[in-house]
Order: C-alpha cells, then sequence, then structure tokens
C-alpha cells in the first residue's frame, strides 16, 4: 500500500573555476505515502481533534524515517499534504495549522526547544524524528503567519496569510528551511505568497538544495530561478494526479531532471481514486523510482478529424495537430501554426499493426486547471485503431519502435521523456539542443512497447500575455 525509494546519488563538488575536484555520493529517500484522510475536510477540528488525526499520519513517517535509517539514508523527502490532506476551505484548515518561524531569521531547534513556541506539536514531532534517526528531513505542512491588517495591503482580511509550506529538519533536529509554496492548485485553504521565495540549504555530505512543491515544476517561480542560480539538486514533495499521455508523474519527474540537468528527490501521494502515484529519485544518468498500476482512468474529449491528412485531436485538453504513422517505418512532419515536429520512425514489434500512432505538435496556451505557454512535440499510441482516440490516456502498449523526434523550439526550456508500457522510464539514447533552438532525442532498443515519446517545451516569457 504504499512504497518506499532509497538510491545512492553521485554528484560533483566543484571548485572556483568549475572543474569537478570531488567526486562523491550521498544516500538519499523519497516516500509515497498512503495518506490517513480526513472524511469530511470542509467541517473545521478543535486542535486537539486535528492532532490526533495528523498524529495517525505522522506514526507512518515515523516508522519510515526508522526504515530509511536502516538503509544509511542521509536525507528523506515525505509528499505534500501528507500529514493532514487536502480540500479543505480556509476556515476548515484552522485545527492544522502552526506558526513556523523563519529560519533565516532566528534558529530554533523545535525538539530540544519545545517551550519556545506554543501549538507546535507537529514541528516538534518532525524535528525529533530527524534527530532521533539522524537524517535531513523534509515534510509539508500547513502554516499560519500573521500580517498587519492596517499597513499590508494584501493581508487577508483575517489579519493573517495561511500557506502550502514545506519544513527541513536538519540530523539534529534544527529547522534550517521554510518554502512557502508559489503556484497553488485549487487550493482554498492556502494564500499564494505576495513574492516568490527562492530557498535553499546546505548540508554537509551533499552541499546546496532548493525547494519546490507540485505545481511549481510548470512554472518559471521558483523553479527556473533556482536552476538559473546554480543549484544542481531540487527537493520536489507533490500530490500529483497523472495525467498521460504527457504529464504522467514519473514522466514529467524524469523529463525535467533531464531537461534541467539536475537531480531530483519526488515524494508524491497514493492515491488510488485521485490517480495519485508515482515517486523517485532522478539524476542526470539515472532513474530509481516507483509507479504503482492503475484500473481505468477518465479519458478526456477528442474532436473529429478533418479530412486532411493531418487532424485535429484534443491532449491534455489542448488542441493538437496529429498525423499518423501509417508506415512500418517513415519520416513524418506535423506542424501546428508555425511550430513543426520531425519523426523518423521504424517500428520492430511483429503484431505493431494492432496499434495506432501518432506524431502530435501544439503551440499555444493552455487554459485548463492552469495557466501556461507550451511548445509541445509527441509521439503518442492512440487509445483504439481510430483517429479520434489519439491524445487518450494509455498505459499499455506493445509495440516498439526506434526514432528521432526533433522540434525548433523558442525556449531553451525543454524536458523530454520516453514513457513504455506500464509507466516504465527509458533513459533517452541521445540528446541534443543546438543553439538555433533544436532539441533532438533519438531512442532504441526499447525494453516494451512505446507508450509515448514527448518534447515538452515551456514558454514561460509567454505565461502572462
Amino acid at each position: 500500500m504504499f512504497s518506499f525509494v532509497v538510491a545512492i546519488v553521485s554528484f560533483s563538488l566543484t571548485s572556483a573555476q568549475t572543474e569537478p575536484v570531488v567526486d562523491s555520493s550521498y544516500v538519499a529517500a523519497v516516500y509515497e505515502h498512503n495518506l490517513i484522510l480526513n472524511p469530511e475536510p470542509r467541517v473545521p477540528l478543535s486542535r486537539r481533534a486535528a492532532l490526533q488525526h495528523m498524529k495517525r499520519n505522522l506514526d507512518i513517517y515515523e516508522e519510515q524515517a526508522a526504515r530509511a535509517a536502516q538503509q544509511g539514508a542521509q536525507i528523506l523527502v515525505f509528499p505534500e499534504d501528507g500529514i493532514q490532506g487536502f480540500n479543505f476551505t480556509r476556515s476548515s484548515i484552522s485545527g492544522y495549522l502552526e506558526t513556523i518561524p523563519d529560519p533565516q531569521q532566528e534558529s530554533w531547534n523545535p525538539c530540544t526547544e519545545p517551550g519556545k513556541y506554543n501549538n507546535t506539536e507537529v514541528l516538534q514531532r518532525l524535528s525529533c524524528m530527524a534527530r532521533r534517526y539522524n537524517l535531513y528531513l523534509v515534510a509539508n505542512m500547513p502554516d499560519l503567519q500573521p500580517c498587519p491588517l492596517k499597513t499590508d495591503p494584501s493581508c487577508p482580511s483575517d489579519g493573517h496569510w495561511q500557506f502550502n509550506t514545506n519544513v527541513v529538519f536538519s540530523s539534529d533536529g534544527l529547522l534550517v528551511a521554510r518554502y512557502h509554496k508559489y503556484n497553488l492548485y485549487f487550493e482554498m485553504a492556502f494564500n499564494t505568497p505576495p513574492q516568490p521565495e527562492i530557498i535553499t540549504f546546505d548540508t554537509p555530505f551533499a552541499g546546496r538544495f532548493g525547494l519546490l512543491t507540485c505545481f511549481d515544476i510548470l512554472f518559471h517561480e521558483p523553479t527556473v530561478t533556482l536552476v538559473k542560480k546554480g543549484v544542481r539538486q531540487l527537493i520536489f514533495p507533490t500530490a500529483w494526479m497523472n495525467q498521460l499521455p504527457l504529464l504522467d508523474t514519473i514522466q514529467f519527474q524524469r523529463a525535467f531532471s533531464l531537461g534541467a540537468n539536475v537531480t531530483l528527490l519526488a515524494a508524491n501521494i497514493r492515491n488510488n481514486q485521485l490517480i495519485m502515484t508515482g515517486s523517485g529519485i532522478y539524476t542526470p544518468f539515472s532513474a530509481t523510482y516507483h509507479h504503482a498500476k492503475q484500473g481505468d482512468q477518465e479519458e478526456g474529449q477528442a474532436a473529429a478529424p478533418s479530412s486532411s491528412t493531418t487532424f485535429i485531436s484534443s491532449m491534455m485538453y489542448d488542441p493538437f495537430t496529429f498525423v499518423l504513422l501509417n508506415e512500418t517505418e517513415g519520416d513524418v512532419e506535423v506542424c501546428n501554426g508555425s511550430f513543426c515536429c520531425h519523426l523518423q520512425y521504424r517500428r520492430l514489434t511483429q503484431n505493431s499493426s494492432k496499434e495506432l500512432y501518432a506524431l502530435g505538435a501544439f503551440a499555444g496556451t493552455h487554459t485548463v486547471n492552469g495557466r501556461y505557454a507550451l511548445q509541445v512535440c509527441a509521439l503518442v499510441r492512440c487509445e483504439r485503431m481510430d483517429v479520434t482516440s489519439c491524445g487518450q490516456a494509455v498505459e499499455e502498449a506493445e509495440t516498439k519502435m526506434d526514432f528521432m523526434l526533433e522540434g525548433k523550439f523558442g525556449t531553451r526550456h525543454v524536458y523530454p521523456s520516453v514513457l513504455a508500457s506500464n509507466h516504465i522510464l527509458e533513459e533517452p539514447e541521445h540528446l541534443e539542443f543546438a543553439a538555433d533552438g533544436r532539441v533532438i532525442m533519438k531512442h532504441s532498443n526499447m525494453s516494451s512497447g512505446l507508450v509515448t515519446a514527448c518534447l515538452y517545451g515551456r514558454m514561460y516569457h509567454l505565461d502572462n500575455e
């Protein structure tokens, strides 16, 4: 019912001349938590009742911290919303809130100084966990921060902020980092911080880490800013609902690690009803991950094809222009406006005629469940043998394919992925990012059937237009 991923992560410490001077490694763990939910999140609870609920999840955290320590983990990451759950209102979450001090302003060890602040039972429990098991611990919890109603026009009318918050404790229990999520995803209980926070912390075993949460990974702030500042290791608590064929959890986690050339420690919630699963530890050179198998998923709506060889079909709620792969091998191109994608392919499987594939292109602004600008090239298996099913969610495939996928992008932020049957990630054999914006991904010798191959370009500079 739960998953635990532990990996040895290799990294280089660089000198001032940016030449690697130390090759080293550390042991990281991420935990996919099958959380115990409040069955009535919109009904306010007393502090005592909220603590009783959170204790049930924290008891599981304690067990997993012990397991991580036994396996030599030096850092352990828990998922977003893993302590309290989700779907609260601003008022109904009140019993779950703690005021988290800013570690950039003061030094506090909740485990050794429990009397310093009232109503900090969760912070104390997490701090003592880190201290007891001698590891860096990252968790996500709700934060209440008072604000001056009279002098701050952005202060909510009840006189305080409520933030979705990551906290980090060092191996002796010291609170070393606090990050407030900037890109909220239909979270009525929380406020967006007035400014995006760029939060990092340093460790003795692996240098610097940066913090982001869930939906943040699709936006410029804070994610791209952290990368531009040279942060090469990112910590990613998430409560991510899988969205095939382009934004499956492990698919985009891997794509981001490759495209941004960073190490990503990703911990997701496990909830079958909400299609939440998929956690892992990704470096630019390796991936260790877990993804539960799912039952049937809701399908997106597809539009009818036009009469020409290209057709429009909805994928992830965006109108992609598609062209079918009709041959055993071939060379196809498809354009969406002036943005074009090119594919050379060769099918390898005997019975591949039973499966329909299409190459899709989309350039525009995604507007459903969030607004962000994209340029995407995607080779997908269609759900059925008719074109109206191209772009719908598919989990399995038998057709193995050698291919070269190429697009010319108007952004440097392109995230590549190859997803095989039953949520297996494949490492692209060759990736090339050319100075003129061309991105080329070559792959062959697939271990199982191809579900999706994708170059996912984020046009951050167009998000606000």
